[in-house]
């Protein structure tokens, strides 16, 4: 705390952002125009031994005293948990994707969110075309006009039909 005190904020810096803090502050100072405060923004921080860390930071301004607060929260624990997520969705994709058989992922309305490469191979459009798109496209027509009704039937009263069941059935190919 005495290591910081009477000392100017820029020491936690980024060199260029720290080469040019004082100019912002200035300029806050003779037009009164905010860019930063009263916002919160990831940046990145230095330690006293020189390393770096992910942080959140406000800047807040304290009208009577007329000082600038800032409000740093460290986000390095946030940031490991987040590469752990993306590294362990990034491996159960390989995996679906390793599958020899199609496999699609809807939403609750019937929204294709995550197709696997043997569908694209089987039904014959791309990964972007399939996603976003409604999974009563590669039905028969037949099916496919009734397929939302069947989502909303099952959402509404617990009803598998189909789900939880194999069954051969007829599918459309692009």
């Amino acid at each position: 705390k005495e290591e910081c005190i009477g000392q100017n904020i820029k020491m936690i810096m980024p060199p260029a952002i720290a080469d040019s803090h004082d100019g912002y502050v200035k300029h806050y100072l003779d037009t009164g125009i905010k860019k930063m405060i009263g916002t919160l923004r990831e940046v990145t921080a230095y330690r006293k031994d020189g390393s770096t860390f992910p942080c959140r930071l406000g800047l807040a301004e304290t009208k009577e005293s007329g000082l600038i607060c800032g409000f740093i929260h460290d986000l390095t624990e946030e940031k490991a948990a987040e590469a752990e997520i993306l590294a362990k969705k990034r491996l159960a994709e390989k995996i679906i994707d390793a599958a020899f058989d199609s496999l699609f992922v809807i939403s609750e309305r019937g929204i294709i969110e995550m197709v696997n490469r043997a569908s694209t191979t089987v039904f014959g459009w791309s990964q972007e075309e399939f996603i976003g798109q409604n999974i009563s496209m590669i039905m028969p027509t037949v099916h496919a006009e009734n397929h939302d009704d069947y989502l909303k039937r099952y959402l509404k009263t617990g009803f598998k039909k189909m789900m939880g069941k194999e069954r051969e059935v007829e599918a459309r190919r692009k």
